[in-house]
């Protein structure tokens, strides 16, 4: 028959068992979830634990109540903070269906991304660099216009003749 080893029975540990339905009630109302609250429990215990060895190390307890609320309650900020993090990071929540795209459509989008590139090659120098200079450099048709040399209607062409190219390009395949 085997002997389940269970830690001295200290002051602090005593005071944390005394204290455990009303610590483990404000921890729920802190941390807004049961099971994190049984969580901050089970950690503040080990932490009590682990000071209790320090205690012989000369470090002392003046006032247990407080010092077990401190601890639970750092305990629960921090766990608190981590469940936040995570849901910011985006770790994957089981009630939240993913909305990306699944991997025939990352295909399409694949596709089309390189017919629109050769739709692009194809544009003589001047309309490929207008069009690009004003939907990825988001430059107005004044300044497109100074850069080429050429008039701001001419400008205002070569963009309409990319755009048209692009389409019928995109549309035809």
């Amino acid at each position: 028959m085997g002997l389940a080893m269970s830690p001295p029975r200290t002051h602090l540990i005593d005071s944390f068992l005394g204290l455990y339905g009303e610590l483990l009630r404000h921890l729920r109302w802190r941390t807004g979830s049961a099971e994190r609250a049984q969580d901050v429990m089970q950690d503040t215990y080990l932490r009590l634990l682990e000071s209790e060895s320090r205690q012989g190390e000369g470090m002392q307890v003046r006032d247990s109540r407080a010092f077990i609320y401190r601890v639970a309650g750092n305990l629960a900020i921090d766990a608190v903070r981590r469940e936040q993090r995570s849901r910011e990071v985006g770790a994957p929540d089981d009630s939240v269906p993913d909305a990306g795209p699944g991997p025939e459509q990352r295909a399409q989008a694949s596709d089309r991304l390189r017919r629109l590139d050769e739709a692009l090659r194809e544009l003589p120098g001047n309309c490929r660099l207008a069009l690009l200079m004003f939907r990825v450099d988001g430059l107005s048709h004044a300044q497109i216009a100074r850069r080429l040399g050429v008039s701001q209607s001419m400008v205002a062409k070569y963009i309409g003749r990319a755009l048209q190219h692009c389409r019928s390009r995109l549309d035809d395949e």
